[in-house]
This record gives structure tokens, C-alpha cells and sequence, in this order.
């Protein structure tokens, strides 16, 4: 795993435990060499994004027992592809960043300034 560093240069912060995520579901947005996804935007998600994500093939929101995925609903915390980030920002349908939970590795792919105009405070 990389470095748990954070986009404001801080230690990662944990994202979301209920339900459990990232990659490794530990709860944070960590990466490594494994995550060709890189499920590193910790984000508080909306219906206008889950909607988004369900039409682009990637239903969130059905549970999926069989893998231990329990579906994920508005004001949620998940780890995010940061490329599936970068598109909902394209398409006005970005959900909330928190940036104290969002690995430094997503500004491979994400401006700052970007996750920054969609930020909200940890405790959002």
C-alpha cells in the first residue's frame, strides 16, 4: 500500500466504515499497486450522482450479499474511482469531496482545485 497521505498533505483519514470501503476495505481510500482504479476520492454521495453511475453500468445502489456489498444510498461516504470523480465533475454530478479522507495519489488524475470546489468539512 502507498503512503496514507492525504490531498492537503496530511495523514489520510479514515472515509467510511458503515458501509465499509476502499479498496482494501479498511475504511480508507488507501491505494496501491493492485487498485487499477484508483479508489482514492473519499465522497459523500447524492442521488444525482448515484443515478449517473447506474446509468453509466455501475449500480451503487443494489445490495449485492454475494459480495458483501450492502448498496449505497445519498449522504453516504464510499471510495471513489478518481477517474468516475473526474467524469461527474464533467457532467455537473459530482458528489461532495472530503479532502482529509482523499488520498494524495487522486491528484494523479484530479486538479486540487478541483476537488477542492466540490470539497466539504470531515465531520459534512
Amino acid at each position: 500500500m502507498e503512503q496514507s497521505i492525504n490531498v492537503l498533505g496530511g495523514p489520510l483519514q479514515p472515509c467510511s466504515t458503515r458501509p465499509m470501503t476502499g479498496f482494501y476495505r479498511n475504511g480508507c481510500c488507501d491505494t496501491g499497486p493492485e487498485d487499477r482504479g484508483s479508489h482514492t476520492v473519499c465522497v459523500v454521495l447524492t442521488d444525482e450522482f448515484l443515478a449517473m453511475s447506474r446509468y453509466l453500468g455501475n449500480d451503487l445502489t443494489t445490495p449485492r450479499p454475494e459480495f458483501g456489498f450492502p448498496g449505497l444510498k445519498a449522504g453516504e461516504r464510499w471510495c471513489l474511482c478518481a477517474g468516475r470523480f473526474l467524469q461527474a465533475a464533467q457532467e455537473y454530478a459530482a458528489p461532495k469531496v472530503v479532502l482529509e479522507a482523499t488520498h494524495r495519489r487522486a491528484l494523479d488524475i484530479v486538479p486540487l482545485a478541483l476537488l477542492q470546489a466540490h470539497s466539504v468539512n470531515a465531520e459534512g
